[in-house]
């Protein structure tokens, strides 16, 4: 089941998912201190998403469904994040909403 939120920037209705651009992970891990249920550091030092099974996505470009109780915690983690490679996206159409190529 997908659980739909507003997402803030939008004030559309719409299910998100968050994916990191490993090519500029600069492992600082600012994303696991504030959300530690959806970025993990691994052994090479970089950040990866996480699944609802916490589970480290490690494919390119792997997403995971951003839960409404941590969208705060997450787009904290793109603001923060020194290397701008957090994007937060809809799940639906693609378009990002957080993160470096927001519109």
């Amino acid at each position: 089941m997908t659980v739909q939120h507003e997402a803030p920037s939008t004030g559309v209705d719409e299910a998100l998912e968050v994916w990191i651009d490993q090519d500029l992970c600069t492992g600082d891990g600012i994303c696991a201190q504030y959300a530690p249920e959806v970025f993990e550091l691994d052994i090479d030092g970089l950040a990866y998403v996480k699944s609802a099974d916490d589970e480290l996505l490690q494919d390119a470009g792997a997403t995971t469904p951003v839960p409404l109780t941590l969208l705060q915690d997450v787009v904290d983690s793109v603001k923060e994040c020194p290397g701008d490679c957090i994007h937060v996206r809809r799940a639906a159409d693609k378009v990002e909403v957080y993160g470096p190529d927001a519109g």
